[in-house]
């Protein structure tokens, strides 16, 4: 098991990590938090090297990817770097890429009653206004889990909150910062149920974030 205490707050950067083989040749991944080795709850970062591609396999409580770099393919289609999927519990696919990719990838953390399938190109998709100066770009909801890309503007500071149900952030470009730290473009944080901070940025920053999905139990 990895990562896989809830009530903790996890930060790790994911550009200072090693790339580590995966069942599949040509797979790599850097793992941040997992139940069992090859089932169960996992995220990670996924990469394809050209011409790479994974056995197909199914899905017992979801996939959710974004897209990083490079063309993600299926039998589906062709996914290039900006694209945000989810495939539902009882889905499967065949996965590969010929020029090679870079993934945010999610495994078994759906509710099985979110039969979603979504496909969205985070390039062309518009933005939405937010608080303050930021840009919010919805991605999926379901009860009281969300799923966005935030654009923060520079110089930008949000007001302090607190985490009903977690957050989880990635950041994809620029530096996240709050009062603990702060966090370049590969950065991983999954902060526990009503976590709080006070964040902020010194440069255009976008970030990835699901909020409302941990548990609020503790162990």
């Amino acid at each position: 098991m990895l990562n896989m205490d809830f009530s903790k707050k996890v930060i790790i950067r994911t550009e200072e990590q090693d790339w580590v083989p995966s069942p599949a040749g040509g797979v790599l991944r850097k793992p941040l938090a997992r139940e069992e080795a090859e089932r169960g709850h996992a995220t990670s970062v996924v990469r394809y090297e050209p011409g790479a591609s994974f056995n197909r396999h199914e899905h017992p409580l979801g996939e959710e990817i974004l897209v990083l770099d490079g063309v993600f393919s299926d039998e589906t289609g062709d996914y290039p770097a900006g694209t945000y999927l989810r495939n539902p519990p009882g889905s499967g696919h065949a996965p590969f890429s010929k020029e090679g990719c870079t993934l945010l990838v999610k495994l078994h953390q759906f509710d099985e009653r979110d039969g979603s399938t979504v496909r969205i190109d985070t390039r062309t998709a518009p933005w939405r206004p937010g608080m303050g100066g930021l840009e919010v770009m919805p991605l999926h909801e379901f009860e009281h889990e969300h799923v966005a890309l935030v654009k923060w503007p520079a110089n930008e500071v949000f007001q302090p909150h607190r985490h009903f149900g977690g957050e989880e952030i990635f950041v994809l470009s620029g530096e996240f910062c709050d009062e603990h730290g702060r966090y370049p473009a590969g950065t991983w944080i999954r902060s526990p149920h009503l976590s709080q901070h006070h964040p902020f940025v010194d440069k255009e920053t976008i970030i990835w974030v699901k909020t409302g999905h941990l548990p609020i139990e503790t162990p």
